[in-house]
């Protein structure tokens, strides 16, 4: 079961996220690292991190321009993880049928948060016209209001009152409905790919697919070559007495910084160009806008 003082908690990380997300410090307005918080307030952050992760990924390809809304990936994964921890359910299982729905539905809280929080707008606008300083910066604060409660509320409500609702749920898809579940479970395992796949209908792959293919010939390598040091270490171990080796694999993080030399090479590159031709391209953008 989940505690009040957990139902607190997630609460206050929901409206905590979404107020990040309006400012310029959006580090903590990311699902991986809400996850891992939801996670260690319920005592389990690996499942946390692990929502949180597989959400990540989801949304990866996922953008919005001007004032349009998205789905709710932060707010999905607290969920999502304080219902998989407390109840025992299947974390891709509650990845597909809690974080993802419960993201898409607070799309529409999302949109109310918006609209209350023009009645402080409009305010400024008059108040700008009194030239009181002092009330545009109250009111600019009381902005954070409704977008705190929009998560906020919804979070505290679903905790407190859907925990009867979900183990229901989950007793249906792990009985009568275990095929579904089990479909589920595939499906959430599935969407860090879904995630993967928007994210590069919107780069430029048609020209940079060579950096695809490097970094998939890494990826593999790598693994190639640190499970070969597992299996050596692995037999040692078995015929030498008192040999202990902790022989592990190659951390994402190994990978990642080959990534971030290939980044860096290419941008150090485009920096090299000649100024002129920079300045060239910067006129003929000029000359298409003016068009």
């Amino acid at each position: 079961m989940i505690g009040a003082l957990q139902i607190l908690l997630l609460s206050l990380l929901a409206a905590f996220t979404v107020v990040c997300g309006q400012n310029w410090w959006q580090t903590a307005n990311q699902p991986v690292f809400v996850g891992m918080v939801a996670g260690l307030v319920m005592g389990d952050p690996v499942t946390g991190l692990f929502i949180g992760g597989s959400m990540q990924l989801t949304v990866l390809g996922i953008g919005t321009f001007g004032g349009s809304s998205h789905i709710d990936a932060n707010t999905g994964s607290i969920i999502a993880t304080a219902f998989s921890v407390a109840l025992g359910m299947d974390s891709s299982q509650a990845l597909a049928a809690i974080a993802v729905p419960v993201a898409a539905i607070l799309t529409v809280a999302d949109v109310l948060g918006r609209f209350c929080n023009t009645f402080f707008q409009h305010r400024i606008d008059t108040l700008i016209e009194r030239e009181d300083y002092a009330g545009i910066q109250r009111n600019f604060l009381y902005g954070i209001a409704p977008w705190a409660l929009s998560r906020a509320l919804p979070t505290a409500l679903a905790l407190a009152f859907g925990q009867g609702l979900v183990q229901a749920m989950m007793d249906v898809l792990n009985g009568p409905l275990a095929w579904l579940g089990t479909g589920l479970g595939v499906a959430g395992a599935v969407l860090p790919a879904v995630g993967f796949a928007i994210l590069l209908r919107y780069l430029p792959v048609r020209v940079n697919w060579h950096y695809l293919i490097l970094g998939f010939v890494v990826t593999v390598f790598f693994n190639y070559l640190f499970n070969g040091v597992k299996t050596i270490g692995g037999a040692v171990a078995g015929v030498v007495d008192g040999f202990s080796g902790n022989f592990i694999g190659m951390p994402m993080l190994g990978i990642a910084l080959v990534g971030l030399y290939v980044a860096v090479n290419h941008y150090k590159a485009q920096s090299a160009r000649p100024f002129t031709e920079n300045a060239g391209s910067s006129q003929e953008e000029d000359d298409d806008d003016e068009l």
